[in-house]
Order: C-alpha cells, then sequence, then structure tokens
C-alpha cells in the first residue's frame, strides 16, 4: 500500500488561465516559467493550452531520459511536423528517430571526432585573424552581427570548402527568419500551418528557398569538382553505409542544412555572450588577453596551444554554462511512466532545461554570477554528472561537441590577443528564445575597436 502512494503523488502545477494555462507567459517569457516551473520541486508541470508540459529539474533525471532512455523516448510530433523538410518530407540529424537517425550518425560522426577535426583549427584561425584585419582603428562594429559573420565563413569553409563573405548577411537574415519562425511555431500550439499563405509563412519560405539554393550550389559544385577536397560535404559525399549504398540527394540536402545552420549558430551564440560577460568584468577579460599574449606572443593560435589556453576554455564553458545556446531539450511520453513517484500521462511534452540545471545553485554556488574559475579543472570535477548538459546528453549529444569548443577557444584567442572591444554605453541586452530558437542576446552588442600592439 505504501508503495502504491509513493508512485501516485500529485504534480505540481504551475498556475494558469482557464483553457489556456500558462501560454501567455511561456510564449513571451520562457526561460522564467522554466525557472519558476523549478522552483515547484524536482518534477513540475505547466499547461499550455490542450499541451501538458512536464519539466525534470535533477541530473538523474537527464540520466534516465536522455542516456538511459534515449533512443526510446522520441522527440515530439509537433517538432516533427515544424522541421521536417517542406519538399521533401526528410528529416535531418537533429530531428530524426530510432534506427534511421542512428544509421545517419554512424555515417558522420568520425568527421566530427577530436582526431579529425584538429585539421579544422588553422582555418578557423585565420578566418579570425582576417576578420580583426578587417577592422578599423576607432570602428564601431555590432558583435552579434560579427560573430554570427565570422562562424558563418567557417562552417562555409572547413565543411562545405565554399567562401561564403559576400552573401553571409544574406544567409544570416535567411537564418535568422527561419529560426525565428522554428521558435514562434515551437511555442505556440495555435499557429497555422506552413502551407497558409500568412506574411510569417510567406517569409519562413522565402528564407527556406534562399538557404536550400545556396545549399544545393555547394552540392553541385562538389559534384562537378570532387577532386582534391578533404571538408565535410566531400566526406559526405564519398562514404558509403554498412550495404555500401551512398546517401541520396534528398537526405544530403537535409543533414547538410542541419550542419550549416547548427554549426554556426550555437558557436556565434555563444561568442556573444562571452564578449558581453568580459566587457562587464574587465579583470577577466585583462586576464584573457595576458594569457593569449604570454602563450602566443604575437602569433596566431594553432591546435597544440590549447593546452596551454586554459583560462579562455573556462570563459567559454562559463559562458555556455549561463547561456545554453540549447536552452531546452524536450520529449514526448510514448506512454505513461513514472518519475520519482510522479505519473507522467501518456503524451505529455517532458523537458529537462540546461538553462535550469545550469542555474541550481547546489552544484553553481551563486548561480547568476558570471565566474569561470567554476571550470578549473579540480572544480569542474566536484560537478555532478548531467548537471551540466550545454550539448546535450546521451546517444544525441551535440555531435559537434568538440568542433564548437575548440572552434571557441581558438577564436577567443585570436581575437583577444590582437583587439580590445570598448561597449558603448547605454546598452542592455537580454537572452531572446521567443525570437531566435537559441538563446541569443535580443539586440546588437556594439562596440568600439581599438587594436593592441603586441611587442
Amino acid at each position: 500500500m505504501a508503495k502504491q502512494v509513493e508512485i501516485d503523488k500529485k504534480l505540481p502545477f504551475l498556475p494558469g488561465l482557464p483553457f489556456v494555462g500558462s501560454f501567455s507567459a511561456f510564449f513571451n517569457d520562457r526561460l522564467n516559467v522554466f525557472l519558476k516551473m523549478a522552483q515547484l520541486g524536482d518534477v513540475s508541470g505547466a499547461h499550455l493550452g490542450p499541451l501538458t508540459l512536464v519539466q525534470l529539474n535533477k541530473p538523474e533525471h537527464v540520466r534516465l531520459c536522455l542516456v538511459e532512455q534515449g533512443e526510446k523516448i522520441r522527440k515530439p510530433r509537433s517538432m516533427h511536423a515544424i522541421m521536417k523538410s517542406p519538399v521533401s518530407g526528410r528529416e535531418g540529424l537533429f530531428i530524426s528517430e530510432g534506427a534511421f537517425h542512428q544509421r545517419q550518425r554512424a555515417l558522420m560522426a568520425p568527421a566530427f571526432q577530436p582526431r579529425h577535426i584538429s585539421a579544422y583549427a588553422d582555418t578557423m584561425v585565420h578566418y579570425g585573424e582576417s576578420l580583426q584585419q578587417d577592422w578599423q582603428e576607432g570602428e564601431t562594429v555590432d558583435l552579434n552581427r560579427e560573430m554570427t559573420r565570422l562562424t558563418m565563413r567557417i562552417v562555409g569553409k572547413v565543411l562545405f570548402d565554399t567562401e561564403i563573405k559576400d552573401e553571409a548577411d544574406e544567409l544570416g537574415a535567411a537564418l535568422t527568419t527561419s529560426f525565428g519562425y522554428a521558435a514562434y511555431r515551437l511555442s505556440n500550439p495555435f499557429s497555422l500551418p506552413l502551407i497558409w499563405p500568412t506574411g510569417r509563412n510567406l517569409s519562413e519560405r522565402a528564407a527556406v528557398r534562399v538557404l536550400r539554393d545556396r545549399i544545393q550550389q555547394m552540392i553541385d559544385e562538389h559534384q562537378s569538382h570532387p577532386d582534391g577536397r578533404t571538408d565535410f560535404l566531400s566526406i559526405l559525399l564519398n562514404t558509403l553505409y554498412d550495404d555500401g549504398g551512398k546517401m541520396d540527394r534528398d537526405q544530403l540536402m537535409e543533414e547538410c542544412l542541419v550542419l550549416f545552420s547548427a554549426g554556426h549558430e550555437t558557436t556565434a551564440s555563444t561568442l556573444m555572450w562571452c564578449w558581453w560577460e568580459l566587457l562587464h568584468h574587465p579583470k577577466m577579460y585583462q586576464r584573457l588577453q595576458n594569457e593569449a599574449e604570454q602563450v602566443l606572443q604575437g602569433r596566431a593560435p594553432t591546435y597544440a596551444d590549447l593546452k596551454q589556453l586554459p583560462y579562455t576554455l573556462q570563459v567559454f564553458k562559463e559562458a555556455m554554462r549561463l547561456y545554453p545556446a540549447g536552452y531546452v531539450i524536450t520529449r514526448e511520453a510514448p506512454k505513461d511512466f513514472v518519475v520519482d513517484g510522479y505519473r507522467i500521462p501518456e503524451g505529455s511534452l517532458v523537458f529537462v532545461s540546461p538553462y535550469v540545471l545550469h542555474r541550481n545553485p547546489a552544484f553553481f554556488p551563486d548561480p547568476e554570477k558570471f565566474d569561470p574559475e567554476r571550470f578549473t579543472p579540480e572544480r569542474e570535477k566536484q560537478v555532478p554528472r548531467y548537471a551540466y548538459i550545454p550539448f546535450g546528453a546521451g546517444p544525441r549529444i551535440c555531435i559537434g561537441n568538440y568542433f564548437a569548443l575548440m572552434e571557441g577557444q581558438l577564436l577567443l584567442a585570436t581575437l583577444a590577443q590582437r583587439t580590445n572591444f570598448s561597449l558603448l554605453p547605454g546598452q542592455s541586452v537580454y537572452p531572446d528564445p521567443k525570437n531566435n530558437l537559441t538563446i541569443r542576446p535580443s539586440g546588437p552588442i556594439k562596440v568600439a575597436i581599438t587594436k593592441r600592439l603586441i611587442v
């Protein structure tokens, strides 16, 4: 009898309005909603119109849902409907499921292992150096735009062997539209399907055409001139499945779109937050610059320098803690199941939020404080497993995690050594998941450029 009571604990829910529940608060301020849900307990709920949301707030829950059951608890049907190709109906690595997802990941993952991505380091640094050389003394730039352009150029080159400098703004605008559309649809159960000719849908269709046309140009170029290329697209074109077959045209397009979109967005977002925090913590900014100067002594960084730049990596990791690009990881309960004595109904949207986990004071004291010292090797070992998951966890952990860490560390060192940023007064930004698929800053981060003399 006691055991029956134990698995029938009443799930605490956020208070909401009849019929719509917490829809308005979730749509306009979802990060705060997640934090309020965590205050209700280790397992908590909210109603979003017709949907039931269940938030799991412990590292053990991450292990349960993303690791132990990582291939069984699927992504929500609504996510599949929104993010699959409107042209072919295909799904890329981010959204595909089951045996098909495992097959695609097995084909793609080897190229993202550390032993392979080390070859990309020089390209990353080259574009970082090129960017700072383009800046003029005293010029004002928007770091939001500049970091996006920088990481997009890097992804274009290392993944597709393509230079996209002249079209970075057009592609960036298309991606911003597409990310904003996905964020809107995923948070609004009352939104109209893409087929309806609303203003938002028409803008999304135009953005998708821009992205697909450019990706197709990259694919066509590779197939016309395949020799001597070592980029990721060439690997995809030449790698065989276990049965000897190759990825077909439609699936290749979906995987390239995923890599191009996610491959630059998460790093760009984290770099923006790195600079924002460093500009508000001058001593930390100075320490980062001192480390780069002492190790590099005026030369460009290389892959071999990464171990000698520990504070630079700590800064990047701490920015990912406070502002994890993937701020929520959502699944759909395929059947009733029990977590910590709470019965989760079939069809519920079950999620863990890295944004919430990373702010748990039990794991990260004074959690709102930006403190790269949390990620010294000694202190990082003290963080419980799955309490820090900026790349997710389990069999669906971000395939590009090593790539992103290396890129962030190299670009911070490259730019910090060469340039001083001075924040223009009167600016205030905040994480903005309402208009972005990640938690980018809500607006421009305008800085004045001063060139640093390296003796």
